[in-house]
């Protein structure tokens, strides 16, 4: 059995960024002995970006958004999960 190195104790979250950027985890941690966890209340983080569409495209959008009754941003974002899984399948 591999003795674990102790995690030292970090001042703030860029300290403990720049640390794991260059420690190697399996130094420190058993990951034979790690589980899944959910965090269901894990909010992403989200980045405002300025997208340029037809306005054909985005009122076909609309349309589709109002039949399932979601807003079309919403709706959008669904679709690109949709295809970025499929892009990655």
């Amino acid at each position: 059995m591999k003795k674990r190195k102790s995690i030292p104790k970090f001042a703030n979250e860029d300290d403990e960024r720049a640390f794991w950027a260059t420690a190697d985890s399996v130094d420190y941690i058993d990951w034979g002995k790690a589980s899944r966890m959910k965090l269901p209340k894990l909010k992403p983080t989200l980045k405002t970006i300025s997208l340029r569409l037809p306005v054909a495209m985005i009122e076909d959008l609309k349309v589709l958004a109002n039949q399932r009754d979601v807003p079309y941003h919403s709706l959008l974002k669904v679709f690109l999960a949709e295809r970025i899984r499929q892009e990655r399948a």
